[in-house]
């Protein structure tokens, strides 16, 4: 019994891993597990009842009561306000036609659209669903490759999980108390390193064989240059300037993020009424929608604290030490491999929330009392903490595209044809999974590629 005491966190993880396949709803079964085996360490001795008092304290203090917190549901509120407005379909017919002339130029359009909407919205799943309705049946159309057509969406749909303003971000930065204005800096120049690999992959291969992704036909779209001019100025600048209202404001210290994102609600709902679709029934939607993906997100960081403190409260921070050291893990550079490895796997089976929520309590306070100075230059644990969170943040990126279980896979998957398959689904992300992680070694070989733009903002001193 003395045994399974002291390893009773590492018991606690295990049936929280075999539970997440259950169906029940994941908040539920993070804070389930974590009553159920605080209960089993009432019993045994090593947790006790009085305990379980402090949760509420430490969820007020660090969500409820947080005021950087509250951008989150705005950000949400933003981005599904630009999908029901139609501003990001007209934002699409406009890159179609400014690229038509370029091999793959449409899947191009889809790619340089996923990068426009991920530095407005942050929020996955619209992004994939509203890129899916909009630009697949063109690119079926056009006679592009199924795979190539369904990869292109679903690794432009999954970059506003990394892009400014991102709603992981947020949350990471308000679990390690890092800056979020330092984070969003971070992540800006990795962001376009990804959406640059992916152009470059699409160009390469559609120039090595045109017949994947043929040209649109030169009659489309205007036919004068000054419809041509009308088009770019309604329909793409507008999303630009709203782009740069928000991020601008951050890294230039007119506001906090929190504050940014009232800026992006307000300049959201004025794109809807230029557009002329801000109607009662939209706003109505998309208040309900919002709500709900709200509701969604809060209930799952609810049970991930509850998981969390008694995980912790367990001795799970010691044991991970140990195991560690069991096999042969005890550097600095040897656990942040295993730490990233860990998180790539988990992937394949679990959501970012899920991972996120419950691999930063764990390694981030192991990771954090290593000196990585040499290689990221001065700045102590913050500037660590920063590069850690871009290189978590590329390699969670991946989880939304992995199977069985990638959420952007069953996105998409619920709005294509029946013609495409999830074979055709599977087929086509693997090249861009590939490019994510070229990417995630680029930022840890190179760490001034995340550290760079937060250091001359004055973010990082």
């Amino acid at each position: 019994m003395a045994w399974i005491s002291h390893h009773l966190a590492l018991f606690l993880f295990a049936v929280l891993a075999i539970a997440l396949f259950c169906g029940f709803p994941v908040a539920f079964v993070l804070g389930g597990i974590a009553i159920l085996f605080g209960g089993i360490g009432i019993l045994l001795d090593v947790f006790h009842p009085i305990q379980f008092f402090n949760l509420m304290p430490r969820v007020w203090g660090t969500a409820a009561s947080n005021p950087i917190i509250v951008a989150v549901p705005m950000f949400i509120f933003m981005g599904t306000m630009l999908e029901r407005s139609g501003v990001a379909k007209d934002l699409l017919s406009t890159l179609q036609v400014l690229t038509r002339r370029i091999p793959g130029g449409l899947a191009m359009s889809v790619t340089i659209m996923g990068t426009i909407m991920a530095a407005t919205t942050g929020i996955v799943g619209a992004s994939v669903v509203m890129l899916t309705m909009i630009a697949l049946p063109s690119m079926m159309d056009s006679g592009y490759k199924k795979e190539l057509a369904t990869g292109t969406i679903a690794s432009a749909g999954t970059l506003g999980i990394l892009i400014p303003p991102s709603i992981m971000l947020v949350i990471m930065g308000d679990l390690l108390s890092v800056s979020v204005g330092a984070l969003f800096a971070a992540a800006v120049i990795p962001g376009m390193i990804l959406a640059g690999l992916y152009l470059f992959y699409i160009w390469f291969t559609s120039f090595r064989n045109p017949k994947n992704a043929p040209a649109l036909p030169a009659d489309v779209g205007p036919k004068t240059n000054s419809e041509l001019l009308g088009m770019v100025i309604k329909s793409f600048f507008p999303p630009v300037l709203l782009i740069t209202l928000v991020l601008g404001s951050i890294f230039g210290g007119f506001a906090t993020p929190t504050e940014a994102a009232g800026v992006g609600c307000i300049g959201a709902m004025f794109l809807a009424w230029m557009n002329k679709t801000l109607t009662f029934k939209t706003l109505k939607d998309v208040i309900r929608l919002a709500g709900l993906t709200n509701g969604m997100v809060f209930f799952i960081f609810f049970g991930a604290q509850l998981f969390s403190y008694v995980f912790r409260s367990l001795g799970g921070d010691d044991l991970i030490v140990e195991l560690l050291a069991v096999i042969g893990i005890d550097t600095g550079w040897e656990i942040l491999v295993f730490m990233l490895l860990l998180t790539f796997a988990l992937g394949f089976f679990f959501d970012w929330i899920e991972i996120t929520l419950i691999v930063l309590p764990v390694f981030a306070p192991i990771l954090q009392g290593i000196d990585f100075g040499p290689h990221i230059g001065d700045g102590g644990p913050i500037v660590f903490l920063t590069w850690f969170v871009v290189m978590l943040s590329v390699n969670l990126q991946t989880s939304f595209l992995t199977p069985p279980f990638g959420f952007t896979l069953f996105y998409m998957k619920g709005t294509v044809p029946p013609s495409i398959n999830m074979g055709h689904i599977y087929r086509g992300i693997i090249p861009f999974v590939v490019l994510q992680l070229i990417g995630l070694g680029l930022i840890i070989a190179f760490p001034q590629l995340a550290l760079w733009l937060p250091r001359v903002s004055g973010f990082l001193m």
